[in-house]
């Protein structure tokens, strides 16, 4: 799989995975991208073969978040969902995140963070795990492979929600 060179994924402490990557298009609309239904099942999929029939965002403190992705080839499930502890439009994002069928041990706590600069906006996801050995899980379990296929799905279809936003 192609990594740009914007896609960073890094191990900033003993619990944490840093994962940024820069997009050529303003923070209205990647901001959006992350908090609107619509937007979000259209590209936050993962690997190719997989749907998501279920995206929920209430977008306030408090508010939950609920994904359900689907397998195309033999129709498994996976789900996943949080609650937004913090709410910065345009700016902050800080959520927690917990699995159905969970693949690493207890909760974990998300902190997405988006700074444009001159038109590009990068986005910053910490992502706080409740121990080394769950972050490690998820370390070993490849999941930058699904957030690569995921922003790049995402950066291709940016010029297309700035043609339906216009």
């Amino acid at each position: 799989m192609f990594f740009p060179d914007s896609f960073k994924v890094s191990l900033p402490s003993d619990r944490e995975i840093q994962v940024t990557r820069e997009f050529d298009a303003p923070r209205r609309l990647v901001f959006d991208a992350f908090t609107q239904p619509e937007l979000v099942r259209r590209w936050l999929l993962g690997p190719p073969g997989w749907t998501m029939p279920v995206c929920e965002i209430d977008l306030r403190v408090g508010g939950a978040y609920r994904y359900c992705w689907r397998s195309e080839k033999d129709g498994a499930l996976m789900a996943m969902g949080g609650v937004f502890r913090e709410v910065v439009p345009l700016e902050r994002l800080v959520a927690t995140e917990k699995f159905d069928d969970a693949w690493y041990p207890g909760e974990a706590l998300d902190t997405t963070v988006f700074v444009e600069t001159a038109g590009v906006t990068r986005t910053t996801i910490v992502v706080l795990y409740e121990s080394q050995a769950a972050r490690d899980t998820a370390r070993r379990s490849g999941m930058e492979y699904g957030m690569a296929a995921c922003y790049d799905r995402l950066e291709g279809l940016l010029p297309l929600f700035i043609g339906e936003r216009t």
